[in-house]
């Protein structure tokens, strides 16, 4: 079993304005997810997000972080969120066992001592995206099962951004300290996830493509200042990070799907600043 997290710093736009492509990509792009019998995580200073894979196989997974973040165990001082993308699995968490299969989220409360991942077929294992961020205060885990999240549709074909949110964790529907986490679905014939694009200056954002076919499909997700944007080509369960100051959009070759996540001070899913489509450069 591999166990892997690796740090990514914060940047102000100053940065990245002479970032090369291959910069771009080793600061924002997490190019490896999931892979069998592993945790791969990164750590962003970006509102101190930690975010990542975790693919068990034939014995339970566990993440095991507390030196690394000052703390007793991992879940002292943070929130999770969970959502499954891969085969049928299960989650065990302080003792409590539940059946997760795909695309079924899940959110465990600070304070939450064990959390273990398991898969029930390790020849279709599951694939639980998790995302965590720093809490104050403890909220109720609570199985989040796709067929109860909050669906939302938006755009049309006119504008190539016919799609649907999912929202799984979200202020609207229940109490967390600053996590929110969905899931979004564009059409076919879709390639827009959105456009104008916007800002969210309270808070940060990741996104994780994923369900599109390799190597025909590839997502193009824009990101920096809109007098200066920059893009970087995504692979299928790839993950970017967003800093709150940049444009977010993403344009694909065909359909896809992503898992977008976001921390910061404002709850509120519409806080959010639009880009005039003549502001971009």
């Amino acid at each position: 079993m591999t166990f892997s997290m690796v740090t990514r710093y914060a940047h102000s736009p100053e940065d990245i304005r002479h970032y090369s492509t291959e910069q771009m990509r080793e600061q924002f792009l997490m190019p490896t997810l999931f892979s069998k019998g592993d945790i791969l995580l990164t750590y962003t200073y970006n509102d101190r997000m930690i975010f990542g894979g975790v693919t068990p196989s034939e014995q339970a997974l566990e993440i095991k972080l507390d030196k690394g973040l000052g703390v007793n165990y991992f879940l002292e001082r943070r929130e999770l969120g969970i959502i499954n993308i891969g085969g049928t699995g299960s989650l065990t968490i302080d003792g409590e066992k539940v059946e997760m299969v795909q695309h079924d989220g899940y959110y465990v409360g600070k304070g939450t001592k064990q959390v273990l991942f398991e898969s029930i077929d390790a020849n279709d294992p599951a694939k639980f995206y998790v995302v965590s961020t720093p809490a104050h205060k403890k909220y109720p885990n609570k199985k989040l099962p796709f067929a109860n999240a909050l669906a939302k549709p938006l755009g049309d074909q006119e504008h190539m951004n016919k799609r649907t949110i999912y929202k799984y964790i979200d202020a609207s529907q229940m109490d967390t300290c600053q996590l929110q986490m969905g899931y979004t679905v564009l059409e076919p014939g879709s390639a827009w996830n959105t456009m104008p694009a916007h800002t969210h200056a309270r808070r940060m954002e990741t996104y994780m493509y994923c369900e599109f076919a390799e190597p025909e499909t590839k997502v193009f997700h824009i990101m920096g200042t809109p007098a200066e944007t920059k893009h970087i080509v995504v692979a299928n369960e790839q993950a970017v990070v967003n800093p709150s100051w940049s444009v977010h959009c993403g344009v694909a070759t065909t359909r896809y799907a992503f898992i977008w996540a976001m921390c910061g001070e404002n709850q509120t899913y519409d806080d959010m600043d639009a880009v005039a489509m003549d502001q971009l450069k």
